[in-house]
């Protein structure tokens, strides 16, 4: 069982973790992110978010993360209260290179995952090389008397 202690000291200091955040619980979602071949794949914890308070927004090339914890209704007592609630959002600027209108996502196991694709115009592409200069003609010039 837990036991329930009054320490306005350690409730301060709780409040002020909750806001600023801290290396072991930061106030914005943690998120690691990488390249798979043609895709960038970001990831964020979200547990015990509701998928239906997840809104996912892209204006230009920033995407905004937007995500709630919503506190228990009921009648209940809390005993101890360490996991913030609320609304957690975060914002990424994405490079030009990314295809911000095929982002796919899914949310498994309190995971939010992003799968975004690079652009086709950031791709590698083979140039062909033709023999000769560029813009010459290969006609010869008429020899006038």
């Amino acid at each position: 069982m837990l036991l329930r202690t009054t320490d306005p000291f350690r409730d301060l200091d709780r409040l002020a973790q909750q806001v600023m955040g801290t290396t072991n619980r930061p106030a914005v979602m943690p998120m690691d992110a990488w390249r798979e071949g043609d895709r960038v794949v970001l990831e964020f914890d979200l547990p015990g978010v509701a998928p239906e308070t997840i809104d996912l927004d892209v204006e230009r090339n920033v995407l905004t993360v937007r995500a709630e914890r919503v506190a228990r209704n009921g009648d209940w007592e809390s005993l101890t209260a360490e996991r913030p609630r609320g609304v957690f959002s975060r914002q990424l600027v994405l490079g030009d290179n990314l295809d911000l209108d095929a982002v796919e996502a899914s949310y498994d196991a309190g995971v939010l995952r992003l799968v975004v694709p690079v652009a086709e115009k950031a791709k590698p592409r083979r140039i062909a090389v033709t023999a000769g200069h560029p813009g010459a003609s290969t006609e010869q010039p008429a020899i006038q008397a």
